[in-house]
Parts: structure tokens; C-alpha cells; sequence
């Protein structure tokens, strides 16, 4: 009995050690992540001050998602940072609901079998959870929590849509 007790723990926990590795085997490895944004058209000072890094900071935090599938052949992720309504969320005086973060998101392959093309648009509503509470009366213009959350908001949305 205390075989069978062993061999039935043995299995549970290769099965255990063997779905990360089966499911990391199911996604798409990538290549390259390539981010690309001019955001001087902001005429906010504070808010340029965060979002001037934007290109650097949105690559950095989608690479960070895809860390364990990096591959020398893989997907390549563009994405194109539309500018017009990123300055356009800054200007607004409507308030901080307006503020929104959208770019084109482009997925190639060498062989293409990867390929998507989409704008995604991420809205300061759809950030919300990852900005601490206190930081959600800040004017989101001149806020690093905002920043953040957009950033964080955006990346996860194109790494989930990775097929």
C-alpha cells in the first residue's frame, strides 16, 4: 500500500513538473519586440516627462511577458504608437475617462505562420485595477501610477492576443 501511495505521488508530481513545460511548449515563441512612439507633440511638461520614455518602457514591459519564449525564430512584435490620440487625451479637459493609449500592433514570422495586424486601444478605464487607490484621484496627465498602468495594461493586452 505504501508502494502504491509513493507511485501515486511520484506521478502527481511529474504530471505537476510537466504542465509548465507542456504549456510553455504552446506558445508562440518570438524573435524581437520593436516599439516605436514620438510623443512630442504632448504639450503637457509633466506628462511628457513620463511619457517621452513610452517606446522604451512599452518594449521593455512586453519583453518582460514573453522572457521565457524568447527564440532566435519566432514572431516579431511592431508596435506603432498612434501620437494623435495620445496628445489628444493629454489636452483633453473633458477628464482623466478620456485618456487613452493606442498604437497598431503588427505579428510577422520568416515563414508566416504568425500573422496579426490590429490597433489596440487601451483605456485608462481598462488600467484601473493596476493603479493603487490613492493614486486614482491624481490628474492621470502628470502621473507616474497612470503611466505605469497604461503601460502594463497595454503590454498584457498584446501579449494575450499572441496566437
Amino acid at each position: 500500500m505504501k508502494a502504491l501511495n509513493t507511485l501515486a505521488l511520484t506521478t502527481a508530481l511529474s504530471l505537476a513538473l510537466m504542465a509548465p513545460a507542456a504549456m510553455a511548449a504552446d506558445l508562440t515563441p518570438v524573435e524581437s519586440v520593436k516599439v516605436e512612439s514620438d510623443v512630442t507633440a504632448i504639450a503637457n511638461e509633466r506628462a511628457a516627462s513620463y511619457w517621452g520614455k513610452l517606446a522604451d518602457d512599452l518594449q521593455a514591459a512586453i519583453l518582460a511577458r514573453v522572457q521565457d519564449r524568447i527564440a532566435d525564430k519566432g514572431s516579431r512584435i511592431s508596435v506603432d504608437v498612434n501620437e494623435v490620440s495620445l496628445a489628444n487625451s493629454f489636452e483633453s479637459v473633458i477628464g482623466t475617462e478620456d485618456s487613452v493609449l493606442v498604437g497598431n500592433v503588427n505579428i510577422s514570422s520568416d515563414d508566416n505562420s504568425k500573422f496579426d495586424s490590429y490597433e489596440l486601444a487601451v483605456s485608462i478605464n481598462a488600467a484601473l485595477p493596476l493603479i493603487p487607490e490613492g493614486a486614482r484621484l491624481v490628474d492621470f496627465r502628470d502621473s507616474p501610477e497612470h503611466y505605469r498602468a497604461m503601460v502594463d495594461t497595454f503590454a498584457d493586452e498584446v501579449v494575450a492576443r499572441l496566437k
